[in-house]
């Protein structure tokens, strides 16, 4: 019997599954960024590359992408769902703690990188529009690459990492107005009546956006709830991404780009109880769709053009490294940073990243852009990007050169005791950890400080206590510290990030212990419980109660009466957070459970 499936209508599909399931582990394993090794599959199999050889040689047919305009729609999906990560990543407070950096030095960087960049394009030739659709996007860098690179040398809580991370969100917030206003200089096509366009244009994005947001505040978490309440995880992945999806669409009807309703909906999430299980589900789609977008980036790549135009490409990714490298560590010394670390951030945010592509392609495609423009512009972005692992470590070896020792006091430098006796491990010597260790001292529970500030632990020992220098997001210094014998592990610093990490290391090494954390609020509390707290105390709601206590005593309601009800209430609370965590918790042996101190 014939088969009626035609396997050349799939055959684009298998490439792409074969360059992410086969290829990319190859280069991963031979220490080759996977961004890096997509691109260069891209211009491999391309029509520039092999695809350009089939007239000569039909058997590369089956090896070679045949219709890369096919591959547009899974692309611009793959930006969608970047766009969608990342506004699960921004919540109020995290944009209120870093703001500093974030609208300082962030925002400081993409103006003047684009500024500086785009009077040099207009000096050379370039349109008014072009030279800033140019500035703009070599200004950006690559969130996907710069993450990653410091993720994997474990940097993203170093001064250089946070400073970094700023810089990139601030981008990613400008990528939106971005592709905004290259819509708009579309659709007025060089129409003299611009000021009248933008108006109108800002007022149907504005109406657009308004109803996605009431929209999406009614419906959104009552929708995953009512999914969550079902515990199926197929029933969560869909209507993960029928958010993802279907805000974008939403958009795109509206004349808007699908990135922004898809950035929209990841923050109208970021603030719920669902965020960390979104980001799970979401990850395996949005790593494959971005690939496809690297992979179509890469089959743009003429590598003709390229040799007809070498020295250009190499001016301009030269220049461009240089000059962000110049804005970025100027400002980041007026931030007051230190030398090592603004030098190290400048050097990991200056090649060139994604956007680029996004938003020059997007220019081009409207008549914006001329092609040879566009064309050597995003090659010395592309090389920039290929360079970035070498510059990071380049910008990793400048800091620690440049980097001032620290001279630790006599104090500091005691180590734990190595007696491998029993006891509580307290993080951070700071008031509250002090107060947690003179409560445990007055019930005689044995017990020893640690904290990454060696004034802290200088006054501590000053004053007699058993307390010692090191960072606790390390777990071999959690193993010096004696966590395998410990009793229990008492996380008081406010750091949210770092007691995140202290408390995978130490439930990495230790299963059964008793982990009880500070959490900054209600939904870090549920976060904790899910990642294998026994306890999570969060700061809100405790001074909530403690405020409620004194209130009502005086008022004349009995002590005793208002710490029946304090206790009443705080049982309360942890009922409701701790479901998120329960899982986590019924893994851990019984006995760890119910130990207390």
């Amino acid at each position: 019997m014939a088969s009626s499936v035609d396997p050349s209508a799939y055959k684009d599909a298998v490439v792409v599954l074969a360059t992410a399931g086969v290829i990319v582990p190859i280069a991963k394993s031979l220490r080759i960024n996977s961004i890096i090794a997509f691109i260069a599959c891209g211009a491999l199999l391309g029509p520039f590359g092999l695809g350009g050889l089939l007239a000569t040689l039909p058997l590369l047919r089956s090896v070679t992408v045949s219709n890369a305009e096919a591959l547009a729609g899974p692309a611009e999906l793959g930006v969608a769902f970047l766009l969608f990560v990342i506004g699960l990543e921004l919540s109020f407070e995290r944009l209120k703690t870093m703001r500093r950096l974030v609208f300082g030095l962030g925002l400081g960087q993409v103006g003047l990188s684009a500024g500086a960049i785009g009077i040099v394009a207009y000096s050379l030739g370039q349109p008014a529009a072009a030279s800033l659709i140019i500035g703009f996007g070599l200004a950006l860098s690559s969130t996907a690459m710069v993450v990653e690179l410091l993720a994997a040398k474990k940097r993203m809580t170093t001064s250089a990492g946070r400073a970094s991370f700023a810089v990139l969100l601030c981008q990613d917030l400008a990528v939106i107005p971005l592709l905004f206003l290259i819509g708009v200089l579309d659709a007025q096509n060089g129409g003299r009546e611009l000021l009248a366009g933008l108006a109108q244009a800002f007022i149907q994005a504005a109406v657009a956006i308004a109803i996605i947001v009431v929209i999406g505040r009614l419906a959104l978490r009552p929708l995953f709830r009512l999914v969550a309440a079902s515990n199926s995880s197929e029933s969560f992945m869909a209507a993960t991404l029928l958010t993802a999806l279907g805000t974008g669409l939403i958009a795109a009807a509206a004349g808007l780009s699908m990135g922004l309703g898809a950035f929209i909906a990841g923050l109208l999430l970021a603030e719920t109880e669902f965020r960390r299980a979104i980001e799970v589900t979401i990850d395996p789609f949005k790593s494959l769709l971005i690939g496809v977008f690297f992979l179509t980036v890469g089959m743009g790549i003429n590598p003709a053009e390229i040799a007809a135009n070498p020295l250009a490409i190499l001016a301009v990714a030269i220049g461009l490294i240089l000059a962000k490298t110049g804005i970025v560590f100027v400002l980041a010394r007026r931030f007051r940073l230190s030398t090592a670390t603004a030098l190290e951030t400048a050097i990991m945010v200056s090649p060139g990243g994604e956007f680029a592509f996004v938003l020059l392609n997007a220019a081009a495609g409207a008549k914006l852009l001329d092609h040879k423009a566009s064309s050597i512009v995003l090659a010395a972005v592309s090389l920039t990007m290929v360079a970035l692992p070498f510059l990071a470590r380049l910008a990793r070896n400048m800091a620690s050169r440049l980097a001032v020792p620290v001279a630790l006091p006599d104090e500091a430098k005691v180590l734990p005791p190595d007696d491998r006796a029993a006891r509580a491990v307290v993080v951070g010597g700071g008031r509250v950890g002090r107060l947690v260790a003179s409560m445990l001292e007055e019930h005689g529970k044995s017990h020893i400080i640690i904290d990454s500030d060696a004034a802290l632990i200088t006054a501590q020992r000053r004053a007699g206590r058993p307390a010692f220098y090191g960072d606790a997001t390390q777990p071999e210094f959690l193993k010096l510290c004696g966590l395998e014998e410990a009793t229990a592990l008492i996380v008081t610093i406010d750091n949210a990030r770092a007691v995140d990490e202290i408390v995978r290391a130490a439930r990495a090494l230790r299963p059964d212990i008793v982990i009880v954390a500070r959490a900054r609020d209600a939904a870090h509390a549920r976060h904790l419980y899910e990642i294998g707290v026994n306890d999570a105390v969060p700061e809100t709601i405790e001074a909530s109660l403690q405020l409620s206590e004194a209130a009502l005593v005086g008022l004349g309601v009995p002590m005793g009466l208002v710490i029946a009800s304090v206790h009443e209430r705080r049982d309360g609370f942890r009922a409701e957070l701790k479901p998120a965590g329960a899982a986590a918790e019924r893994a851990l042996p019984r006995h760890a459970r119910s130990r207390r101190l």
